[in-house]
């Protein structure tokens, strides 16, 4: 029997589909909470063979009603796990899909197909600063590539309020422009890329929001990385993207642990600064561990560790928050390193109360961002 082209490309999305329990792959959309972990405890199991069927039935109807050109663009998403870069799949909103009991919107059902299969409500996602639909309203058409969007990490319990001070305490400071010191590598300021005119470096769209540091262990690795633009990727290996490319520095450390650490980064991380803070995406295969004030209790002396699971994202910084940090009249915080501004990110293993590993210096692979406090 002849087989269209359109139909190859709906049979090799259909076997590119989000793996769930029972189909001889890991599901790393699922995960369990415990300790410091973030996220819900979710389990997918396989579907039985009549819902099979059905979703099946279901998907295939849906796509041979895509124009070719979206279904290869949506399958170079799929198949690169996101790695590749692929426009919006921009397909009717108001579109509704019965599946057993359930009825799904089509993006709903795409984003479960694809890539969470547990997906229950659109309330789980947040769209990716990458998709051109970031900001945009449009009611008659959404984006539906599943690799522009993410899952919303929760909090084990809400934070207290951040605004224990009076409001004239909470506004910024006059002199906003340097970068706060860092936590990890000697009380060092942090000031505008060299090669700038002191006139350039006072411009916004010139100075640095935030300066990254990569460690392995307790020996810093590679150059401080200044990021003006506002997302950028830090990655080991990514077939198609530009951004701090953990994979070319050249590092002394011979651990094995390292090295077996180092090549499970892959994709690594996406850090976006949007209007409401920093988010921060989990490209990777395996957790990111992550620790930042605004995240946390501010009268805590000990900060959470959150667990990232791959394909969440997560608010890792507020600049309203960290704000709200600031204790008035306290000479001695004042003289302490920013820690509020500061985030530290360790791949694939954590550290902590929860861990092996009680400090980040033990940690094999971990990024230190330095926010500016503009």
């Amino acid at each position: 029997m002849f087989r269209t082209k359109r139909s190859g490309l709906v049979r090799r999305l259909w076997r590119s589909r989000a793996p769930v329990d029972g189909d001889g792959e890991a599901n790393t959309g699922t995960h369990g909470s415990g300790g410091c972990c973030m996220g819900k405890s979710t389990k997918v199991s396989k579907s039985n063979p009549g819902m099979e069927a059905e979703l099946k039935s279901l998907t295939h109807s849906i796509l041979k009603k895509i124009k070719e050109k979206q279904l290869e663009a949506l399958l170079q998403a799929v198949e690169s796990k996101g790695g590749a870069r692929s426009p919006c799949l921009l397909l009717p909103s108001k579109v509704d899909s019965k599946l057993g009991q359930h009825t799904y919107s089509l993006p709903l059902l795409l984003y479960k197909v694809f890539r969470w299969p547990d997906l229950r409500h659109s309330s789980e996602l947040k769209r990716l600063y990458c998709c051109e639909s970031y900001g945009k309203i449009n009611p008659e058409l959404v984006c539906c590539n599943p690799h522009h969007m993410s899952r919303l990490c929760e909090l084990e319990s809400p934070p207290p309020p951040y605004s224990p001070y009076p409001m004239d305490f909470l506004k910024p400071p006059d002199s906003a422009d340097a970068l706060p010191t860092s936590t990890e590598t000697g009380g060092i300021n942090y000031s505008a890329p060299a090669g700038l005119s002191d006139s350039q470096s006072h411009q916004e769209e010139r100075t640095p929001w935030c300066v990254v540091a990569y460690w392995e262990e307790k020996t810093r690795v590679g150059r401080l990385y200044s990021v003006q633009e506002p997302s950028l990727d830090i990655f080991y290996d990514l077939p198609q993207g530009n951004g701090f490319c953990l994979g070319q520095l050249s590092s002394e450390n011979k651990s094995q642990l390292v090295e077996k650490v180092r090549s499970k980064i892959g994709y690594g991380i996406q850090l976006t600064r949007e209007q409401d803070g920093v988010w921060v995406y989990n490209r990777s295969s395996y957790p990111i561990f992550i620790k930042s004030a605004t995240l946390d209790n501010p009268d805590s002396r000990t900060l959470l560790v959150h667990k990232v699971f791959p394909g969440f994202s997560i608010k890792a910084f507020d600049y309203e928050k960290a704000g709200s940090l600031r204790r008035p009249n306290d000479h001695e915080f004042s003289q302490q390193p920013r820690t509020d501004f500061t985030v530290q990110i360790s791949f694939v293993k954590g550290w902590g109360q929860c861990y092996t590993r009680q400090f980040i210096s033990s940690c094999p692979c971990w990024l230190e961002v330095i926010f500016s406090n503009r």
